[in-house]
């Protein structure tokens, strides 16, 4: 069996360049409250930039983390929406545009505590952001930051 990897993909490589300017503008801001504010901003800034639909969903997922888990800070993470616990990512936002993908993602971390039995999800595909999916998100963020 003969592996031809070839590295990263283009698409890789841009996440971990967004990813060290973004500890790189982390690192310059002054207080914590900046830097947060900043994160926030950097954020929203980010999810605008988005196509209609991924911007749309990114909206609502948005809205329904900050509503629903106020402990966690919104900041960007590999250049996607993340919510972090004590500077601990604990879910995120992944757009189907910026990783050439049919859907977007809804990710968990491993500091998530969704913990249910030897398997669970931590990844959930996003076509559309409803009601129902929105209850969804309430009640696993709720439940991730436990």
């Amino acid at each position: 069996m003969s592996s031809t990897h070839e590295g990263f993909s283009a698409e890789e490589r841009a996440a971990m360049k967004d990813h060290a300017q973004e500890l790189k503008t982390a690192a310059r801001r002054s207080s914590r409250a900046d830097k947060e504010a900043a994160a926030v901003k950097d954020v929203l800034a980010k999810i605008a930039e988005m196509q209609d639909s991924d911007r749309i969903m990114a909206e609502r997922v948005h809205a329904v983390i900050t509503a629903n888990a106020p402990a966690l800070a919104p900041k960007l993470w590999y250049g996607m929406p993340a919510y972090a616990l004590e500077g601990k990512v604990v879910c995120f936002f992944q757009s189907a545009e910026k990783f050439k993908a049919r859907y977007a993602t809804l990710g968990f971390s491993d500091v998530a505590q969704l913990d249910d039995g030897p398997m669970w999800a931590a990844g959930f595909a996003l076509t559309e952001v409803t009601g129902e999916v929105e209850e969804r998100i309430a009640e696993l963020v709720k439940r991730a930051v436990g």
